[in-house]
């Protein structure tokens, strides 16, 4: 156990983890050149490939020689976007210590410091180290972002390494550091088993494969284990540690980290946080401190073909295995017919399960507009009613209030761009809590915002109004009361529960007006009159409509009387009129889309 260290790399997004870590596989000889056939090869899902993002957190075990002593590493690399932070805590229950990295041509950004602090709060010794210091850029900020890093932790100039995960510069120096500076683990092998789930995959010939970390006693295969939070008992078939595939060890004893399979064919017998322990002599209790993670973000998700419904639920619970984060249930809607409302964690999660969905499993969907968890208080019982779909929202006249998340973001920033981010929060209804300065130059802003305002495209006209340069992080507060509606959107007089959506009563104007201009542009024309409403109960706030494709009736027509032309076209204004009672109007996927980009 003194030679196991347990750690993992913590970073802003894009600041090189998954390049670093490619670096500390090679120099470790876990892999050698010739395997490299990609960067970032921890991240192996395409769509982590094609977007140079970590979605999943990887675990991988290597040996690293230090004064003739062999040590075990094992290395867990984590995501750095906002989205998945709930990947980020979870490694680190795993692990002692973890290595932050700086990107030294960008400093600090919001991101680095929420996952420092995740880090302090399970008190892991921090190893600070500045990338990309090859970048020619690097040479001017060099200093300005060490500043930075030794005001953020308050250590000593020389405890931070420099290192380029590029070119490998460096990164025999971190390897050497966390076999000084990270405790080796804690742990009785002799003692009751007793170990923590961080993570767990479905794999279709083995079941669910659990990683986890021991931290006491040892668990060997053909033991009888339990899972404590569920009370599933399993026999353990294989045990071992992740190479670059998995390795067999038969076995696995306290401080070390590694995975189980016990042919377990549900992935809700396995909650990440939960204790594992063995049936024979279990310990005397779970580990504790671990939490749920909690959509914020609520679609509905619908076939595009009713007879694909089942195909569409199956496919959604085979992608529930491989990510916990989801949550769905049945919904019905009048426009759409049957289909899931799911639960995400943020709207590039939701990108995310979209696109797996369709290429994992081909399935052709429709996605509603995104909302947040509502909290209604009902006017006479006082009782509490949690609303994720705007369809459930009770009648104007029972709803005493309608409460709504709010989050605290944090925004870092280069000074010339503080009047474009105030700008944009106060027009999201934010609230600037304070205003501290990095450098000179950088300034951290914090605001108080309403979640279902930032979960539309607040991240990308954040981006877009500072050039790139801020970063955003933010933690759900509290709820709080708001004066909300419901905007209805109504077609030829019949409501669209699909387009619906709760918004605050002084934009509702402005939203309808909005939406109803640019349905009229994506519904295709009929052979009728179609009149697209915005409606708060039964007060229009909008309107516009689409004319009348004209077919020549008249055609036949060349010469004659009058009166036969007119006859025509009475005739056609009557079929018109009978045709808009029984026609009706198909809304294409595009206009689900358009809601959310409302502004282009």
């Amino acid at each position: 156990m003194k030679n196991t260290r347990n750690f993992c790399i913590i970073a802003h997004i894009d600041h090189g983890k998954s390049t670093l870590a490619d670096r500390m596989l090679e120099m470790t000889g876990r892999i050698t050149k010739r395997e490299m056939t990609n960067a970032q090869i921890l991240d192996d899902n395409p769509l982590e490939q094609e977007r140079g993002i970590t979605i999943k957190l990887h675990a991988i075990q290597m040996n690293h020689i230090k004064n003739d002593e062999t040590y075990t590493f094992n290395l867990i690399d984590t995501p750095g976007h906002v989205d998945f932070s709930y990947e980020v805590s979870r490694s680190l229950a795993a692990c002692e210590g973890a290595i932050l990295v700086v990107d030294a041509t960008q400093g600090i950004e919001a991101q680095t410091i929420s996952n420092l602090y995740l880090a302090i709060e399970n008190n892991l010794e921090i190893i600070p180290v500045l990338n990309k210091i090859d970048l020619p850029s690097a040479a001017t900020t060099l200093e300005s972002s060490m500043q930075q890093i030794i005001d953020l932790i308050g250590c000593k100039p020389e405890e931070i390494l420099l290192c380029s995960g590029k070119t490998g510069l460096g990164v025999h120096e971190i390897l050497d550091a966390v076999v000084d500076r990270i405790p080796a683990p804690k742990g009785d092998p002799d003692a009751p088993l007793q170990a923590l789930i961080y993570d767990s995959i479905f794999d279709p010939y083995q079941g669910v494969i659990v990683y986890m970390r021991v931290l006491n006693g040892t668990l060997k295969s053909g033991d009888k284990i339990k899972f404590m939070a569920t009370g599933a008992e399993y026999i353990a078939d294989e045990v071992g540690v992740m190479y670059m595939k998995r390795q067999n060890t038969k076995e696995l004893s306290a401080g070390n980290v590694g995975y189980v399979t016990a042919a377990i064919k549900s992935l809700h017998d396995t909650k990440v946080g939960d204790t594992i322990t063995t049936t024979k002599n279990p310990c005397e209790e779970a580990i504790g401190g671990f939490k749920e993670v909690k959509p914020m973000v609520f679609s509905g998700i619908y076939p595009a073909d009713a007879d694909d419904f089942e195909d569409l639920r199956e496919a959604l619970n085979k992608l529930l295995l491989n990510d916990s984060a989801i949550s769905f249930e049945p919904e019905s809607s009048k426009a759409l017919g049957s289909g899931f409302r799911c639960g995400f964690l943020g709207l590039l999660h939701m990108e995310i399960v979209q696109e797996r969905l369709e290429r994992e499993f081909n399935q052709t969907i429709i996605t509603t507009v995104p909302n947040v968890r509502y909290k209604v208080l009902k006017s006479h019982t006082f009782e509490e009613i949690l609303i994720d779909n705007p369809a459930q929202l009770p009648p104007i006249g029972e709803i005493h209030c309608i409460m709504e998340p709010f989050i605290k973001a944090q925004i870092i920033t280069p000074t010339e761009y503080i009047g474009n981010i105030m700008k944009l929060c106060m027009d999201r209804r934010g609230i600037l809590l304070n205003t501290s300065y990095l450098t000179p130059t950088r300034v951290d802003l914090s605001f108080e915002l309403p979640l279902a305002e930032v979960v539309f495209d607040f991240y990308d006209k954040l981006k877009s109004s500072t050039r790139g340069y801020a970063s955003l992080d933010y933690e759900f507060i509290d709820e709080r009361e708001g004066d909300l509606v419901k905007l209805d959107i109504l077609l030829n007089g019949d409501p669209v529960d699909a387009l619906s959506c709760i918004v605050h009563r002084q934009k509702a104007f402005e939203w309808g007006r909005r939406l109803c201009t640019k349905l009229k542009d994506l519904i295709p024309r009929q052979m009728f009159n179609v009149a697209i409403q915005a409606a708060i109960g039964a007060k229009i706030v909008a309107r516009t409509s689409i004319s009348a494709m004209r077919k020549d009736v008249t055609a036949k027509c060349y010469g004659g009387d009058i009166s036969r032309k007119r006859k025509l076209l009475e005739k056609q204004k009557e079929g018109k009129k009978r045709m808009k009672q029984v026609g009706n109007v198909e809304i294409p996927q595009e206009a689900f889309h358009a809601v959310l980009s409302l502004d282009n």
